[in-house]
């Protein structure tokens, strides 16, 4: 999506570790107007998959689930939490992830109540880098007996090689924006 790159130049920021900063209007404050036409990006890329409902993780996964929902007809939007709260239900299925960004491994756990074996998931973040946030999702649906039509991120960082990974699994990713190198605080996008 040219629109998505030219935002990360003008918008983004490279923080030391090839960290890609886009809190400006992805991931903290939220361009609602630019977040709608890369749901609609999204949606017009799937809209032949037959998919009932979104999986993301929590927190910066959301926004961009919820809008590209409503492009899907308003079909609900599951996200996995990254810990277990006492008003989530006892019956739960869960995934171990570790996080690219924060270094540090996470949980997740979806109440069984939301998913299962009728459903057909896109499974949606905001960023990927090594792939373990999909991936974990992707298990996640695996526990559901959920169909998994398909992956959606707005940002990949390609040199990173999870969404090579993932595609050689052969799984449907979308990346709005695949980073292909980062020199000098240069970004190069494939």
């Amino acid at each position: 999506m040219k629109l998505l790159e030219e935002k990360i130049l003008k918008s983004g920021e490279i923080k030391e570790g090839n960290i890609v900063k886009v809190d400006s209007f992805l991931n903290h404050r939220l361009d609602v107007e630019f977040l709608d036409m890369m749901g609609k990006e999204i949606y017009e890329h799937f809209k032949e998959k037959g998919i009932n409902k979104i999986l993301t993780i929590e927190a910066s996964g959301i926004a961009l689930a919820v809008i590209t929902a409503k492009y899907f007809g308003n079909i609900p939007v599951v996200f996995a939490k990254k810990a277990k709260s006492a008003n989530i239900a006892d019956e739960v299925y869960s995934s171990k992830i570790e996080s690219f960004t924060y270094k540090k491994n996470y949980t997740v756990t979806v109440s069984k109540q939301f998913l299962d074996s009728r459903d057909h998931l896109l499974v949606l973040d905001d960023f990927l880098a090594e792939g373990n946030a999909l991936r974990g999702l992707i298990d996640v649906a695996e526990q559901a007996g959920a169909e998994v039509c398909g992956l959606t991120v707005g940002i990949e960082k390609g040199f990173q090689k999870g969404g090579d990974q993932i595609r050689a699994n052969g799984y449907d990713l979308l990346s709005l924006a695949i980073i292909d190198k980062i020199t000098d605080g240069v970004i190069t996008f494939r």
